[in-house]
């Protein structure tokens, strides 16, 4: 454990148990929404991989454009 979770945690000992439940139930929320995103993230390799190529392919055949930040 990092020194600035356990200092973290220290403080939340001091704290009504609502609000302790309050914020760890913040934490879990947090850990499950990072777990579901690297989850997500790594099984869309493939697909971004896909359309990459499929990008450089439109670009090598001239079929792109230059984007022009100025006219967004």
């Amino acid at each position: 454990m990092t020194e600035l979770l356990e200092k973290a945690i220290a403080k939340l000992k001091t704290l009504p148990a609502s609000k302790q439940n309050a914020i760890a139930a913040l934490i879990l929320e947090e850990i499950e929404d990072e777990t579901l995103w690297d989850k997500t993230f790594e099984q869309s390799q493939d697909a971004l991989a896909t359309l990459a190529a499929e990008a450089i392919a439109e670009y090598q055949a001239g079929k792109t454009q230059p984007l022009d930040p100025e006219t967004l």
